[in-house]
């Protein structure tokens, strides 16, 4: 008998009930719903697993642009014109790489901002990192540092070197990933595909010689370029007590915008305060 005499019908009790449960489905969506925002606001990254991952997607990419390049399936066209009116050339081993690089990073951390010189169209890798730090880096880094996922930008360049890559000249072809927390490069990594070497820094020095490597106290570049080709040679630069800015001397933020419309200037074992200040004015219409 139902409360003040009045029954209920079997439908009425159906509806009701699915009324109910949607209702109570409602309110824990919500709650659920906060729950999951207020997580991913909260969400941290250990900069030791952030190194490990970045190591590894490097020499993922790397691998598929050695194996593209050794098949000669390159698949090589134009992407358009640099702003200096030079062709840039676009291949089967940048899209191959930036799919590794770019979905092994965001499956593992989906949450944090990843920016890849190329923007392939095709279905992501449902690969997921295994989360196995190398014995070098827990022996060289004996803690992790944990960062607000919101304050990591990611910087990949799946193929650095793409003209070089087409002529064959592969002591010139690297993949890279930087880490900057909150602007400033702190993970670096660049691996030579064709070499297996890989040279990194997460807020210690980790071996970034390699013996085959030009080297140069002092590198100057005037023209326009990306923040993916040059954060992880300035983290590793830094490591190693070297400075990279503007050629007006100022800090390269990599955060927001791709582009560094500044010029670059690059130096180690040398006063670069004094270098800045040599160097002829910076007209700023050179930066178009």
């Amino acid at each position: 008998m139902a409360p003040m005499g009045i029954r209920l019908s079997p439908l009425c009790i159906t509806l009701f009930c699915l009324l109910g449960v949607g209702v109570i489905y409602h309110l824990y969506a919500g709650v659920l719903s906060s729950r999951i925002a207020s997580f991913r606001l909260k969400s941290t990254v250990d900069l030791r697993e952030l190194l490990a991952l970045s190591m590894e997607a490097a020499v993922q990419g790397g691998r598929e642009v050695k194996r593209i390049r050794e098949d000669n399936t390159l698949e090589e066209k134009s992407k358009g014109k640099t702003k200096e009116g030079d062709s840039e050339k676009l291949t089967l081993g940048d899209l191959n790489s930036h799919r590794k690089m770019f979905y092994l990073i965001k499956n593992t951390y989906p949450y944090i901002q990843v920016n890849s010189e190329e923007h392939a169209n095709a279905e992501g890798e449902a690969t997921v990192w295994t989360r196995i730090i190398p014995e070098e880096i827990l022996a060289k880094i004996s803690g992790g540092k944990e960062v607000p996922a919101e304050r990591i930008t990611v910087w990949i360049d799946p193929l650095d070197a793409t003209q070089e890559y087409t002529e064959n000249l592969q002591k010139y072809v690297t993949t890279m990933v930087c880490v900057a927390v909150d602007g400033d490069p702190v993970i670096g990594v660049i691996h030579k595909p064709f070499t297996g070497h890989t040279g990194y820094k997460v807020l210690a020095l980790l071996d970034p010689t390699d013996e085959e490597q030009d080297t140069a106290d002092i590198y100057i570049h005037v023209t326009y370029i990306k923040k993916w080709d040059i954060c992880a040679g300035d983290a590793i630069l830094r490591s190693l007590g070297g400075q990279m800015t503007t050629l007006k001397g100022e800090h390269i933020d990599y955060s927001g915008t791709e582009g560094n419309k500044g010029g670059l200037l690059a130096s180690i074992k040398t006063d670069h305060k004094a270098l800045v200040k040599r160097l002829p004015p910076w007209e700023e219409n050179k930066e178009q």
